[in-house]
């Protein structure tokens, strides 16, 4: 038996004692982020890290209080905050190893309607009209899922995922879990070109592990979360999707992934969509703490009936001397629903370039919690048909107030 410990240390940094495979495979737990998808293994996995009888836990998650300014006659602004509280445990149980996760968030507090983001698209807020300029909140329960794995020899396994709601094995790891994306604040504006199945009602996953490379494939519900985000969502299970990782080296992590969506928005029952992606993540432990990690992915969404739009995300953030974040993003991505029907320039298709810098001072920290202000600007690169909109140059900032376990 162990005695109950708790380190808020990265996992390669655990005591021997501490240390376990990962809930899907013989390979380090390092290696997992959301839901089943894979990240390099030298990525840090912060948090509460600590075992109690045979059973290893995790707790992690942070709260963000932000004044948000978007520019122009389509922007707005916000005090609001957003949050992730994330609980794991896993434990062997006969030939195999039992895990679980779960993930909740207090974003439904921020209102319907969300917070103010040039150019966001996806979801609605009254289940009649389409959020435009403004980022959705995540529902109160964001994962609630259950995993089983068998190794079969020294380097392969099978596994198998339920959650409800849960993740399926579509895109790269969702951006509040990739250490390249999670300081930031706004939310990708490829967010819905590659990772916002994170929050499925309803996904089942098998999945086969032999050294460096992972099959799997998920069957889900391809209807996104709707309005009401305290409930559970019904199930249906209608769609599909297939993923294949690879991991080369410990500072790799490439994925492939194909889906099959029926009917993701409630605006507009009648389409399909097919979404592929593709996806390639750099992480450098630097060693005492400090980190930095790349990623850069690809989403194209076939809608049928619709346009095919393609997404283009790069990101980067490093950490350095404790206390400093640096984090950027720069985005490519094709919009058709930024206008709503009845309006002059209803449906067409506009390539939005959006780049954004940012800097977190982490000035008070704990053996458990750090707390920190940061800031973020982001300018928007737009065709000249959108100018009389949003004018010739808009941007947008936060500033925020970070507590992070």
């Amino acid at each position: 038996m162990h005695d109950m410990s708790m380190h808020d240390t990265s996992m390669q940094e655990m005591p021997h004692e501490m240390s376990m495979h990962g809930m899907y495979g013989p390979y380090p737990m390092t290696r997992e982020s959301s839901g089943t998808a894979w990240q390099p293994d030298s990525s840090p996995q912060e948090g509460l890290h600590f075992m109690r009888d045979d059973w290893m836990f995790m707790v992690h998650g942070f709260a963000n209080v932000i004044y948000d300014y978007q520019s122009g006659d389509r922007g707005d602004e916000k005090v609001f905050s957003e949050s992730m509280l994330m609980l794991m445990a896993q434990r062997q149980l006969g030939p195999g190893t039992l895990g679980f996760r779960s993930m909740l968030s207090l974003d439904p507090l921020m209102g319907r309607s969300g917070y103010p983001l040039l150019f966001q698209t996806g979801e609605t807020a009254n289940n009649k009209t389409p959020l435009i300029d403004r980022q959705h909140p995540h529902d109160l329960f964001m994962e609630l899922a259950m995993s089983y794995s068998l190794t079969l020899t020294p380097d392969s396994s099978v596994f198998g995922y339920l959650g409800y709601p849960g993740e399926p094995a579509l895109g790269p790891p969702t951006f509040m879990h990739r250490f390249s994306g999670m300081d930031n604040p706004e939310a990708p504006l490829t967010h819905h070109w590659l990772d916002s199945t994170h929050i499925t009602f309803g996904v089942a996953t098998v999945g086969y592990v032999w050294r460096n490379i992972k099959l799997e494939g998920s069957v889900f519900t391809g209807r996104e979360p709707d309005e009401n985000r305290y409930d559970f969502d019904p199930p249906k299970f209608d769609s599909q999707s297939v993923r294949l990782s690879y991991n080369p080296t410990e500072d790799w992590a490439f994925q492939i992934s194909y889906g099959r969506l029926n009917s993701p928005e409630q605006i507009e029952p009648n389409v399909d969509q097919n979404r592929t992606t593709a996806s390639v993540m750099y992480n450098k432990n630097l060693g005492d703490r400090n980190n930095w990690q790349t990623t850069f992915a690809w989403g194209r969404d076939d809608n049928e009936p619709g346009h095919t739009l393609d997404g283009f995300l790069l990101e980067s953030a490093i950490i350095f001397n404790h206390q400093h974040t640096v984090f950027g993003r720069y985005e490519y991505v094709a919009k058709d629903e930024l206008f709503e029907p009845g309006e002059s320039l209803a449906g067409r298709t506009f390539r939005i370039n959006a780049a954004s810098l940012g800097y977190i001072y982490d000035f008070a920290e704990t053996n458990h919690l750090a707390v920190g202000i940061g800031i973020v600007g982001s300018l928007y690169f737009i065709p000249g048909e959108l100018q009389s909109t949003y004018g010739d140059l808009p941007w947008s900032s936060m500033v925020f107030l970070r507590v992070k376990l």
